[in-house]
């Protein structure tokens, strides 16, 4: 706004008197070197109050976290602590499930929280772009693609090895599984996906990342046991590019929350504790990416049922041979 600071509120309300009868209202704010939406402003306000609306009005916010009564703020922080690394907006969503009305916004949510000490403001590091793999996919309903992966190992309170077999759904982002497998074996890790495969169906895809039991160097195409066996099912495959685990990124993240709630600090290394938490993942978190949804709430199996191995697959007119364990077919005599 371009008053002139010497008379400011006189030329307030000289320009309102004649905006109410002005055949140019373009001209007349151009005139008192102002845009038309402050002199809109200052017309209705005029209009509304008088003399009294020409005066500046205090940009004070009505109401802060301050202001909260001490039951509500208490409510906050039971909540916080119950879900120490949850953000404000989860919170928030938690408060507005169990309370309902009367919600405070999320800046509230967040004051109080750091006033409480109970959150750090986070120091966004820039960091370089990097190329991402396009999704051979598209993902647009639950079971079109399942990722999958190991966490990262860490030693439990008997010093046991513990190293959690990770399925999650793209869509909805549904924990299918979070298991204690005793080894990364293909017979191992198969009846995992067995046990999935009859409670929730049949995916369209699974994206992996090139290592066992999912992937070989070694053989033609990566293909390995594990992975013949999804595309026997009629499973296709889909593999971030090797070292960039940003390929897999909603499957990393979650992989982060499994470390600073499960591992950090507790090695928690019994499976009901993993079935809890997975509980907790499905059914009370919200997720911003759902709409502060649960991916309990999006879920829904797959109408592809698992109905075992198949004993025989059709190629579509191309020949088949088997192969026995030393690699070689016949064809035509040789």
């Amino acid at each position: 706004m371009a008053w002139k600071e010497t008379q400011e509120m006189d030329q307030r309300i000289e320009f309102a008197m004649r905006a109410v009868s002005a055949g140019s209202f373009s001209e007349l704010c151009r005139e008192y070197g102002i845009s038309r939406k402050t002199g809109y402003k200052w017309r209705e306000r005029f209009v509304a109050k008088g003399m009294e609306g020409m005066e500046e009005e205090s940009r004070r916010p009505q109401s802060h976290s301050a202001e909260l009564g001490e039951e509500v703020v208490c409510r906050i922080v039971r909540f916080k602590a119950a879900h120490s690394h949850w953000g404000a907006r989860k919170i928030r969503e938690l408060y507005r499930r169990k309370y309902g009305a009367e919600l405070p916004s999320e800046s509230s949510f967040k004051r109080v929280l750091e006033r409480a000490g109970l959150t750090k403001k986070r120091r966004r590091q820039s960091q370089e772009q990097s190329g991402r793999l396009e999704a051979e996919v598209e993902v647009s309903a639950p079971n079109d693609l399942w990722t999958v992966d190991f966490k990262g190992w860490w030693r439990g309170g008997e010093g046991r090895r513990v190293e959690p077999l990770t399925v999650r759904d793209a869509k909805s982002r549904f924990l299918l599984e979070l298991y204690m497998v005793e080894n990364a074996k293909t017979e191992t890790v198969g009846a995992r996906f067995e046990k999935l495969f009859e409670s929730h169906g049949l995916p369209g895809a699974i994206r992996s990342d090139n290592g066992t039991p999912f992937a070989c160097s070694h053989s033609l195409l990566g293909i390995t046991r594990l992975s013949a066996w999804w595309l026997a099912l009629g499973i296709d495959l889909v593999r971030g590019r090797p070292g960039c685990p940003q390929d897999n990124g909603g499957h990393e993240r979650m992989h982060l929350d499994v470390y600073r709630e499960l591992e950090k600090g507790r090695g928690i290394s019994e499976q009901a504790a993993f079935d809890m938490w997975r509980e907790e993942f499905n059914t009370e978190r919200p997720h911003e990416a759902l709409g502060m949804a649960t991916p309990a709430e999006v879920y829904c199996p797959s109408e592809r049922t698992y109905r075992g191995t198949p004993e025989w697959i059709d190629y579509g007119g191309m020949e088949t041979r088997r192969v026995p364990t030393n690699g070689m077919i016949g064809y035509r005599g040789d």
